[in-house]
């Protein structure tokens, strides 16, 4: 289990500075990416051992990198970057 949290966290910082190159711009701060990517990874990795058991050495790295990839979708900013107030604002 060390291995695969070891492991998940890695591939979670990757994908992270995958999405820092790939949307430049449209996501906040390199600390926040970095942070989200590595934990949502972890996550990933532990509820997909949690679910299929110990002995699935391919699917808990994919599971891990499915959801860092779902929990840095959230960080996407729409591409005109402009607060939107809201009704209730004004």
């Amino acid at each position: 289990m060390l291995w695969e949290s070891i492991s998940s966290v890695v591939l979670g910082l990757a994908l992270s500075w995958v999405a820092l190159h790939s949307l430049p711009g449209r996501l906040p701060s390199s600390r926040v990416v970095f942070a989200t990517g590595g934990l949502g990874a972890l996550f990933g990795a532990y509820l997909t051992h949690s679910t299929l058991g110990s002995g699935h050495v391919l699917a808990t790295p994919i599971g891990a990198v499915l959801v860092g990839a779902v929990t840095l979708s959230l960080l996407i900013r729409p591409r005109g970057s402009r607060p939107v107030r809201s009704a209730a604002a004004q």
